[in-house]
Formats: structure tokens, sequence, C-alpha cells
């Protein structure tokens, strides 16, 4: 006898967006970044697929509230390369918080999800403000 019940997939269009308002105000970021690459690809939906780009729009706000353990203000580097002799900059994480906070954040994040073709796509989902003020409040 054949059975009725079969498992149904998920096509690219019957994904749908939801809108993820998280604040940082006074959390960790080691704490919080992985429930913002949780949103980014999708895992919290019943019908996630890692072949699918089925996750939804985030909006960090309170950036420049975060806060980070130990000594690691002091000692944890950012670097980037030029390409060139002499193009490397390294910043610590104080003098980058200063400077662009949203960075720190975008920086973690893009740590956090997997190195595949969806990364790029999911990180542009990502929308990460410094203070409470944001452009899409009429999204909530």
């Amino acid at each position: 006898m054949k059975s009725t019940l079969t498992t149904k997939s998920l096509k690219a269009g019957q994904i749908v967006r939801n809108w993820h308002l998280i604040d940082l105000k006074g959390r960790v970021l080691g704490r919080a970044v992985p429930e913002i690459a949780k949103y980014l690809q999708g895992k919290h939906k019943r019908d996630y697929a890692p072949y699918l780009d089925c996750g939804d729009n985030v909006v960090v706000i309170n950036a420049q509230k975060i806060i980070i353990t130990g000594r690691k203000s002091k000692t944890k580097t950012y670097s980037r390369y030029s390409g060139y002799p002499g193009g490397m900059k390294i910043e610590t994480f104080e003098g980058l918080m200063k400077k662009n906070p949203s960075k720190v954040i975008e920086s973690a994040v893009s740590g956090m999800l997997p190195k595949n073709k969806f990364r790029s796509d999911r990180l542009r989902r990502l929308y990460i403000s410094k203070d409470e003020n944001h452009k899409f409040s009429d999204k909530f």
C-alpha cells in the first residue's frame, strides 16, 4: 500500500522574508551574534533548507553599546590587507568601535555565517544602526 504523506520541499519562489529587530544595548558580542546569524540563515524556520537562502531580514540597533568580555577590548585586532607592500592595516577593537561600530558587528556576523555562495546575499539583509534610530520602523 502506497503512503499518501510526502515531504514537500520549499521552492525559491515560496520564501517569505520576515523582519527581526535586535537591540544590542548591554549585550555581549559573542552571545548576540549567533542569534543574528541564525535569523539570516533561516535556521529558526520550520521549512529550512541548506541549499536555499530562506533567511530573514535583521535590523540591529545600538551597535555602539555592545560590550565585550575580558581584556579583548585592548587585545582584539581587526586587520585588512590592500595587496600592496606595506598595505597591512591593523586596528584594535576600541579604535574600530570609536570609528565605525557597525564594522565590528558585520565582521562578527560574517565569521559566523557559512562560507558559501549565500554569504554575501545574507549580509546584504543585515542592517546595522549605531543608535536606536533606523529607517525600517514601518516594518515592525
